[in-house]
């Protein structure tokens, strides 16, 4: 009897928790009647009531919803690590609390899994979503196909189905400051991928700001691929032989010209583009060494402040209500 634990990394998603239970308990009709089921919620540090919400759906499905409340916010990378950690099944699933992500592929998914395949990966093959937040997204999927993972699917991904040998491998590596997806894909078991197109998220808002999706691809580009160090490489032995060429021509203009007095402006301008390389090497430099640094710490990635496998005493009042 095989079973299947859903992994849901939650952040401010006090509103979605009933509609994306209520959906989730409802898709376990696409299944064979052996499949049973597991759904491992992680409260990423949210500050709203997510946590109530959740405590309130799992009195009504007590056999079915474990929540693992995180100690603060550590990301939704690491909360699905932490959900890894606690899910029992023979196989997994990662899937958003906005349900943007259709749960009915998982059906599929679980059928190209009994098959043999240790990762299923959905990827979108578009969105309903428009704007400029799409067209980032597409960007950062795109650098990260052509200068770090060849073999990842065009259009990206964070809607994943994989094996219980693939979770174990990821949890051994506790990598940090990456991508787990990524790090699924990197492992090198064959996967089958499954297109699909994004839903428009319909309940509250993303809580995903800029400053985090930069931060993102710097640590998924330097976590797996060298072009950011190679290319400082190449372009300070392409600076060098611009200045010996330069250098070379200045000694011939001093030879022909022996009174004519050095240009400033031009003294000025390769002094300033020489700094400025020097401080982006550097800056690039350092990002990798704070990398080996946050990695020699050997801090956790996460801290749980307490797992809820059961439901609490009683049901609240407004469980029969139709909120959930």
């Amino acid at each position: 009897m095989p079973k299947l634990s859903v992994i849901v990394p939650c952040y401010f998603n006090e509103e979605n928790i009933p509609v994306t239970v209520r959906e989730l308990v409802a898709n376990e009709a696409h299944f064979p009647p052996d499949v049973t089921f597991e759904y491992v919620f992680v409260n990423d540090g949210s500050g709203d009531d997510t946590l109530g919400a959740l405590r309130r759906a799992q009195s009504l499905y007590p056999t079915r919803l474990r929540i693992v409340d995180l100690a603060g916010n550590v990301g939704s990378y690491n909360a699905i690590v932490a959900g890894m950690a606690h899910a029992t099944g023979d196989c997994l699933a990662v899937i958003t609390a906005d349900l943007q992500d259709p749960p009915e592929l998982m059906a599929t998914m679980y059928e190209y899994w009994q098959q043999g395949f240790k990762l299923v990966i959905g990827n979108r093959q578009d969105r309903e979503e428009s704007g400029i937040s799409t067209r980032l997204a597409n960007a950062f999927h795109w650098l990260m196909k052509h200068l770090a993972l060849r073999n990842i699917p065009e259009g990206g991904f964070d809607f994943v189905f994989f094996d219980r040998q693939v979770a174990g491998e990821v949890l051994k590596m506790h990598e940090r400051n990456s991508n787990v997806f990524y790090l699924m894909v990197w492992l090198g078991f064959a996967y089958v991928n499954i297109p699909y197109t994004r839903r428009k998220r319909q309940i509250g808002q993303s809580r995903w700001t800029f400053p985090q999706k930069v931060k993102l691809l710097i640590d998924s580009l330097m976590a797996f691929s060298f072009v950011p160090i190679r290319a400082i490489s190449v372009l300070g032995l392409g600076l060098g032989l611009i200045a010996l060429l330069y250098g070379l021509y200045v000694i011939g203009l001093k030879i022909v010209h022996p009174d004519e007095p050095a240009g400033w402006p031009t003294l000025m301008v390769v002094l300033l583009f020489v700094s400025a390389f020097q401080m982006v090497a550097l800056g690039v430099i350092g990002e990798y060494v704070w990398r080996g640094l946050d990695a020699a710490r050997k801090r956790p990635l996460y801290v749980v402040n307490k797992v809820f496998e059961e439901s609490p005493p009683e049901a609240p009042a407004d469980a029969d209500s139709g909120r959930y």
